[in-house]
C-alpha cells in the first residue's frame, strides 16, 4: 500500500479559502478519519487527495511520490462516494469489473479479480443481480468493490454510510473495519458522524473552517482534547461545559467558582491563569452523578432511559444544561430538582481563549509523548 503526506495545502475558490494550510501524514496500512461539522472542508480535502480538484498551494506526496501535477486515474486511488453511482442496465459482476474491461485487462484476469472482490464483500450471490435488485447495504459494498478490483495504493471514502439507515450504517461500519484489516489497505475516510470516528479509526483528523484542529487516536482526543471545539465535538454525548470564575491557582490545581457559589479543585495549572480569570470547565458525563448534593443544581429537563444506562439532561445555574450518565434503574423523572456532582480529578479546563490547560496526571507523564499536534496557523 502507501503513506499519504499533505504539506501546507491550501485550496480557494475565487477569493474564498476554503481548506487552510493542511498538514497531515498517513503512515502505510493506516485508516484515518477526517471528521469535522458540514461545511468544515472534509469532501475538499479528499478530493484534493483525488485530484478531482486543483491544490491551489502546498505538496501532495503519495508512497514518496509528489502528485500535484498527475492526473486522477494515474495516482493509484479509488473512491467511494455517498452515491453508489451504478450502471443500472449492469448486474453487480459488470458494474465490479467495468473499470477493469475498460483497461484491457483481458477477460480471465478481469473475472478472477470480481470473483475476489465478491469473496471478500461476501456478494458472490450477487453477481448476477441488477443494482435495482439490491438493499442499500448490498449497493455500498458494490461500490467498494469497484475499488478493490483496482488494487489501489490509497482507498478514500467520502461520507459513504450517509445514505443508509441506523442499523445497517453499524453493519457497514463493521465491515469496513474488517475489509481494512484483511486488505491491510491504507484508507482516508471522511465523515460528519464523530461515531464513526471514534469506532473505525486508528487516527482522527478534526477538521474546523478547514483548519486542523488536533490529530491524535480515538482515545487521546477523548481524553486530551485540545480546545473547546474537540471537547465539544468527539464523544457522544458530548462534553459538559460552563463558565466559571478562578478562585485561586495553586501548585498542584487551579480553583474555580461555579455558578451558585460552589468550589471545584481541578488538578490543572498554567501561568496564563489568575484569579478573577473566566475559564470554562468540561466534565463527561460519566463523570458526574446525581445525589442529594453536588456542585451544581437545577431541573430535570428530559430522561432517556437506554436499558444500559439512563442519561438525564439538567439545566444547572449559570443557564447550561448538562448531560448525565445515571445508573439504569436511576428514580429520576423529568422536572425533579436535582444535584450534580462533578469531580475536579476528572473535569477539564480551558482558558479564556478556548484552549485546554492540561491536567497535571497528564503533563506528568513524562515518558509518553501524545500524536496530538497544535491548530496549524493561516500564516
Amino acid at each position: 500500500m502507501a503513506t499519504v503526506r499533505l504539506s501546507n495545502i491550501r485550496k480557494s475558490f475565487g477569493g474564498v479559502e476554503v481548506i487552510k494550510g493542511v498538514d497531515l501524514d498517513i503512515a502505510d496500512r493506516q485508516l484515518a478519519v477526517v471528521v469535522g461539522p458540514s461545511g468544515c472542508g472534509k469532501s475538499t480535502l479528499l478530493r484534493l487527495v483525488a485530484g478531482l480538484e486543483e491544490i491551489t498551494s502546498g505538496d501532495l506526496w503519495i508512497d514518496g511520490q509528489r502528485v500535484n501535477d498527475i492526473p486522477p486515474a494515474k495516482r493509484g486511488l479509488a473512491m467511494v462516494f455517498q452515491s453508489y453511482a451504478l450502471y443500472p442496465h449492469m448486474s453487480v459482476a459488470g458494474n465490479l469489473g467495468f473499470s477493469l474491461k475498460l483497461a484491457g485487462l483481458p477477460k480471465d484476469r478481469r473475472l478472477a479479480k470480481v470473483r475476489e472482490a465478491a469473496r471478500i464483500l461476501q456478494i458472490e450471490p450477487l453477481l448476477g443481480r441488477k443494482p435495482r435488485d439490491l438493499s442499500g447495504g448490498e449497493r455500498q459494498r458494490v461500490a467498494i468493490g469497484r475499488a478493490i478490483v483496482r488494487n489501489p495504493k490509497v482507498f478514500l471514502f467520502d461520507e459513504p454510510l450517509s445514505n443508509l439507515d441506523a442499523a445497517l450504517r453499524v453493519q457497514m461500519r463493521f465491515e469496513i473495519m474488517r475489509l481494512h484489516d484483511e486488505l491491510r489497505a491504507t484508507m482516508l475516510y471522511v465523515t460528519h458522524d464523530q461515531v464513526e470516528a471514534m469506532t473505525m479509526a486508528d487516527v482522527i483528523v478534526v477538521l474546523n473552517g478547514g483548519a486542523v484542529e488536533q490529530v491524535g487516536t480515538p482515545l487521546e482526543l477523548y481524553r486530551q482534547p485540545r480546545n473547546l471545539f474537540v471537547a465539544g465535538f468527539i464523544g457522544s454525548p458530548r462534553m459538559n461545559l460552563i463558565q466559571a470564575k478562578v478562585a485561586a491557582v495553586g501548585e498542584a490545581a487551579t480553583t474555580v467558582t461555579l455558578p451558585g457559589g460552589a468550589m471545584l479543585e481541578v488538578p490543572a495549572v498554567s501561568g496564563r491563569l489568575s484569579s478573577g480569570d473566566t475559564v470554562v470547565v468540561g466534565a463527561r458525563p460519566e463523570h458526574l452523578s446525581l445525589g442529594e448534593s453536588g456542585e451544581l443544581r437545577g431541573e430535570a429537563l428530559v430522561v432517556e432511559r437506554l436499558g444500559s444506562a439512563t442519561f438525564v439532561h439538567v439545566a444547572v445555574e449559570g443557564g447550561a444544561t448538562f448531560t448525565v450518565q445515571a445508573g439504569d434503574d436511576h428514580p429520576v423523572r423529568v422536572h425533579d430538582r436535582v444535584a450534580v456532582k462533578m469531580t475536579g480529578a476528572a473535569a477539564y479546563l480551558f482558558d479564556a481563549s478556548g484552549l485546554a490547560i492540561a491536567r497535571l496526571s497528564q503533563a506528568g507523564r513524562g515518558g509518553e509523548r501524545s500524536s496530538v499536534r497544535e491548530r496549524q496557523s493561516d500564516s
